[in-house]
């Protein structure tokens, strides 16, 4: 699947350093941080490449001694990321993913954190994070659950007659370029772009590049509902994940 247009988020960064904040936003903080923390589990002596950064929002969850780079298209969040850490561990980088790109460490752990379905090279990008592992090192990708919640063709429905909150999904195994915009509603919003793969793809990304799946890992949400239809939503949150973990390792 090939497409030529702008994957950078430079066009929509002032809108997603609003909704990510200094911490992140709630699934960061809630979800995807503490299980990511749980998983990577990161020592002093290790080091840690983030690839499509944003505004360094993990750099602020890690251990402060470990070292970290991150990389990110968009010059503007690579500016944010400097302007809100003072860590001389941590380095930011302005750097297009999908190409080839040199850094002075190798190492222990690359992620991934929702941003591998906004690019239009996910191949590329794992061949980078695995060009920049030390052997034995595992690259650890936190997508958007790929078979639950596709833009445009999936959504949370009702049967009313049993009293369940299901999942549609309109369509998932071919690939999709999806238009994704900032602020529905409003005129001349800025655009950016979703890249659906089935999980079998996604898969064959990194077999192809020689690296293994180690384990993969579904979250849900830990919100709760109010109100009379909480029983229903909060089973449907509980059954359908939000967000898939792909571990994987390079090996000699």
């Amino acid at each position: 699947m090939t497409d030529k247009r702008d994957t950078s988020w430079q066009k929509v960064g002032k809108w997603y350093g609003k909704v990510v904040g200094e911490e992140g936003h709630y699934y960061h903080q809630h979800v995807i941080f503490p299980n990511l923390l749980r998983l990577i589990k990161l020592n002093k002596s290790q080091k840690l490449l983030d690839l499509a950064c944003g505004q360094g929002v993990l750099a602020r969850a890690i251990p402060p001694e470990v070292t970290y780079y991150g990389l990110d298209a968009a010059a503007q969040l690579i500016n944010e990321a400097k302007s809100r850490d003072n860590n001389n561990h941590h380095h930011f980088v302005v750097a297009d993913i999908t190409k080839p790109f040199t850094l002075p460490e190798q190492f222990d752990v690359v992620t991934i954190i929702l941003a591998l379905q906004n690019t239009a090279h996910p191949f590329k990008v794992i061949a980078n994070a695995k060009n920049n592992l030390k052997v034995g090192g595992r690259l650890i990708m936190v997508l958007n659950h790929p078979a639950f919640r596709i833009p445009q063709y999936s959504n949370w429905q009702v049967d009313a007659e049993k009293q369940v909150q299901y999942r549609r999904i309109g369509a998932y195994l071919k690939p999709k370029v999806i238009g994704i915009t900032a602020h529905p509603g409003k005129a001349n919003s800025e655009e950016t772009v979703s890249y659906h793969y089935p999980i079998s793809s996604l898969v064959e990304f990194v077999h192809d590049n020689r690296m293994v799946v180690v384990s993969m890992e579904e979250w849900v949400s830990d919100k709760k509902s109010t109100g009379i239809k909480a029983a229903m939503e909060d089973t449907a949150r509980e059954e359908i994940p939000l967000f898939m973990m792909i571990e994987c390792q390079k090996i000699p």
